[in-house]
């Protein structure tokens, strides 16, 4: 029998359809990757670390995947990359897709690819807002903390609110 991996991904975009480019996300996940057993809410926020014209919507999947975390990496890139997500070297731009590892089941990775628990998790309220939703007792491995408490404490004070569907 092959073994399960538990993970966490952080979906994000702000560039129009944002909201279609999370479904078709959830989709090919679900199809390519492995089964969404939880799902946040959907969340809207204030670009961070740059300035965009587009809030970005983000929500939180817990999966059930017998890939690795690398394969889970590529496949992601994969999928990003046909729903039109353009990589560039200048930092932090709009993105019509951004699909994040933030936990690989209590394992702690550091590799020139990949690290996990995701680094930056805990500085940003529109990533542990949605995770404190599904999963606030989960403890991240690194920090020996759980989702919930790592929200209390964020210094994080952007606006990060459920975004109303009936937007669309």
């Amino acid at each position: 029998m092959v073994k399960q991996n538990m993970v966490f991904l952080l979906l994000g975009s702000n560039i129009e359809p944002r909201y279609n480019y999370i479904k078709k996300a959830e989709e090919k996940i679900a199809k390519d990757i492995g089964k969404i057993l939880q799902s946040s809410n959907i969340y809207e926020s204030e670009a961070i670390g740059f300035k965009a014209d587009t809030s970005f919507l983000n929500k939180v999947i817990f999966i059930e995947t017998k890939f690795t975390a690398l394969n889970i990496l590529n496949n992601i890139h994969i999928i990003e990359n046909r729903l039109g997500r353009v990589r560039n070297s200048l930092g932090y731009t709009s993105r019509t897709l951004d699909i994040d590892i933030l936990y690989f089941n209590d394992d702690i990775i550091n590799s020139g690819l990949l690290t996990v628990p995701h680094p930056r998790l805990h500085e940003r309220r529109f990533t542990l807002l949605p995770l404190k939703e599904i999963a606030p007792d989960f403890t991240n491995p690194a920090l020996k903390i759980t989702n919930k408490k790592l929200f209390e404490i964020c210094s994080d004070n952007s606006d990060v609110k459920i975004y109303n569907i009936g937007k669309i």
